[in-house]
């Protein structure tokens, strides 16, 4: 059933995997109304009701799974949208909405976990296994195969080495333009709904394009992964639980990357 007169694009990622510098390429090429997670707050305040770290409730955001999901199709009334989640905020509910997830194209953007339990244990030392994340993207990337569509997936790793290439791959299958502009990130300004969860993202709202992938930072990463799990062992508990949905998801991204970290 087609609820929207426009493309709703949601890109679902899990935490710490450069999904929000994805985003920022997504809301620069000035085409696309953005949308940050909008259904974290259904996750921590009703859901889960777990503390997050760095999150300031944003008067008048919707919080129900229900209202959410009307919230996003009436924005695409009035024109396309693209959004920026985490799967684990909607799963496995979200499977139980059929006329929604038709209504959507879904796409996915994986990190190797070690390196984004490690960004995201710096941030939040308490973070649980389910807010990893990886585990939830592969069963939500499964539930959408049944549904006849074919998700994209994307690699944080081969953005970083050729970002141009890839978001220019990622555009034409799903239909888009070319737009050279969105890689110029001269204007510093934190978008609106990036305040609610600022202490997330001071990195990439002051950066000015996406870091460059390097060898070094990956072996850097596995090191200091290292030396954390001897005073948190169950990092690596962590990691080994997410890991073969990563390859699983690995093995079927648009642009696969060479990632040498074990």
């Amino acid at each position: 059933m087609k609820l929207t007169m426009h493309p709703i694009i949601f890109l679902w990622s899990h935490p710490r995997s450069m999904s929000t510098a994805t985003e920022r390429i997504m809301r620069e090429r000035g085409d696309l109304e953005c949308l940050h997670e909008p259904f974290l707050h259904y996750y921590y305040l009703q859901k889960s009701k777990q503390n997050l770290a760095h999150f300031n409730d944003k008067p008048g955001h919707p919080v129900s799974y229900q209202d959410t999901r009307n919230w996003i199709l009436e924005r695409a009334n009035s024109g396309p949208v693209f959004a920026k989640d985490m799967s684990y905020y909607v799963m496995p509910e979200l499977l139980d909405d059929a006329d929604f997830c038709e209504n959507v194209r879904h796409c996915f953007l994986i990190r190797h976990p070690l390196k984004s339990i490690l960004s995201y244990y710096k941030l939040d030392p308490g973070l649980s296994l389910e807010e990893i994340g990886l585990q939830a993207q592969w069963d939500h990337f499964q539930g959408i195969e049944k549904l006849n569509s074919t998700p994209i997936v994307l690699e944080a790793e081969a953005i970083q080495s050729d970002a141009r290439a890839v978001m220019r791959l990622f555009w034409e299958n799903l239909g888009l333009d070319y737009r050279e502009q969105a890689f110029d990130w001269s204007n510093k300004s934190m978008p609106d709904d990036w305040q609610y969860v600022k202490g997330w993202h001071a990195n990439v709202s002051s950066s000015a394009g996406i870091e460059a992938f390097s060898q070094a930072n990956e072996d850097r990463a596995k090191f200091e992964f290292a030396q954390i799990c001897r005073e948190a062992p169950h990092l690596q508990t962590y990691l080994d639980a997410h890991l073969p949905s990563y390859q699983a998801l690995k093995a079927r991204s648009l642009s696969a990357a060479t990632v040498d970290i074990g």
